[in-house]
């Protein structure tokens, strides 16, 4: 169980990398408001779920089960929800943006991971 974990730390250090970079070129780089919003919006999204990822492997301890199917969902969809953002805003290739809700729905269901555990949790008690 703890070896996954690595894994999922090393993708929410990814994941705040990328929201960075992204939300630094999206301020710096880019003059078209549509790709600075895009590039915004994945960057927040990204950072937000790089943390809550973070804050999974704190869950461990008590929740083993719950935290590591959040920490791993929000982790993947933060990854594909920011990629595909910033795929669409630098190619313009508009079919990218189908690809984004599916990052939005691994994060959503993270969350509900936390909130599984958090009920697992209550009923122990």
């Amino acid at each position: 169980m703890l070896g996954s974990a690595w894994a999922w730390l090393a993708l929410a250090g990814v994941n705040g990398f990328m929201a960075v970079a992204a939300g630094a070129f999206g301020a710096h780089g880019v003059s078209d408001p549509h790709v600075k919003s895009l590039l915004q919006t994945g960057a927040q999204y990204q950072a937000v779920h790089a943390v809550a990822a973070l804050a999974c492997y704190g869950l461990l301890r008590g929740l083993p089960g719950p935290a590591t199917w959040a920490g791993w969902l929000f982790g993947l969809g933060a990854l594909v929800f920011g990629a595909s953002l910033y795929a669409l805003a630098l190619s313009g290739v508009k079919i990218l943006g189908a690809v984004t809700p599916i990052g939005g729905v691994l994060m959503l269901a993270g969350w509900a991971a936390v909130i599984w555990g958090a009920a697992a949790g209550a009923l122990r008690s």
